[in-house]
């Protein structure tokens, strides 16, 4: 396989992302005393307890009241300081939605909104704390970009880039320890599909840990099909000329992702190829269900997330190729 930015390719340290995100959050406090904390009484599950212990003066516990929450971290924005709103992705923006929609996106105002244990690999809590939504309902929000990154390296960055960029964001990670792809070297750009992988017969677009997912099923099927890997970490403003480009050269895509198959990226992938270039595509998500308790390797493997789904729906996308020819 040919590896087209620099990777970790083997023994894969595992770390959750949201590790990442609390280690950007204090280098930011560290360089911008604008940067300030806001917190739903989750404060270590979120991993903002570094911020808060180092910056005392800009940490601000909101308790269990996620809808006040935003509406405070609007105003704090007008004020000029730049506010991170944590919690679990199921409360925010799950239940603050009508504020984040008109007292941040449509004042246009710099708050950061950070879903925590999104995805269904937050495993025992079952289906009340599963936010298999939540792309949906940000991306559909104007003027959010919306950050899904693979790994706790990519998402430390993508917390320091949202804090750059003037105007709302949401960066969403899950809970579990995720192998750890990206380096200190590895691009990262809001806007920009970083390649991972060439390939010449099929393309899979993927994001947070199902890019790992992705590079194992393309791995496995070297032998006999040249995949390439594309990691779609912004869903909003989506890469389209990177999805066209795939869509030309490889003629078939596979969209994996760990959300509903309703809204999220794959839906994305699909408006864009809809528009533009149109070539069959498979999408692997959660199949318009809740999810319910368990282990979170054992429900990515029954929700139908796992390798093996990737590598049948490699298989089903290049009959579906051919067939079209």
């Amino acid at each position: 396989m040919k590896y087209l930015v620099p990777l970790h390719h083997d023994n894969y340290e595992e770390i959750p992302p949201r590790d990442g995100f609390g280690q950007g959050l204090v280098e930011l406090g560290q360089t911008n005393p604008d940067v300030v904390a806001l917190c739903g009484d989750l404060v270590e599950s979120t991993r903002v307890q570094a911020f808060a212990e180092a910056f005392p003066e800009r940490y601000f516990e909101m308790g269990v009241a996620e809808q006040n929450m935003a509406g405070v971290a609007a105003g704090l924005a007008l004020a000029g300081k730049i506010p991170f709103v944590s919690s679990y992705a199921v409360f925010s923006p799950g239940r603050n939605w009508d504020q984040i929609r008109v007292s941040i996106c449509y004042s246009r105002v710099n708050v950061k909104i950070v879903g925590a244990h999104a995805g269904i690999s937050v495993g025992p809590d079952g289906a009340t704390h599963q936010a298999l939504e939540d792309i949906a309902i940000t991306r559909v929000l104007p003027n959010l970009i919306v950050v899904v990154p693979t790994d706790s390296v990519e998402a430390k960055k993508a917390t320091i880039a949202i804090a750059r960029h003037v105007g709302p964001s949401y960066i969403r990670f899950g809970r579990e320890k995720t192998p750890v792809i990206t380096n200190d070297d590895t691009p990262f750009e809001l806007g920009k599909a970083l390649p991972i992988l060439a390939g010449d017969d099929v393309t899979i677009i993927a994001n947070g840990q199902m890019v790992y997912r992705a590079i194992m099923a393309a791995k496995e099927l070297e032998s006999r099909i040249s995949v390439r890997v594309l990691n779609m970490h912004t869903v909003k403003p989506i890469d389209a000329t990177s999805i066209i480009d795939a869509a030309k050269e490889t003629g078939a895509i596979v969209t994996a992702e760990e959300h509903q198959i309703i809204g999220g990226l794959g839906s994305a992938v699909t408006e864009v190829l809809a528009n533009h270039y149109p070539v069959p595509v498979e999408r692997i998500g959660v199949l318009d269900t809740f999810g319910e308790s368990g282990q979170p390797s054992e429900l990515m493997e029954y929700y139908h997330l796992g390798i093996s789904d990737i590598v049948h729906a490699i298989k089903r996308v290049l009959r579906r190729k051919s067939d079209a020819r």
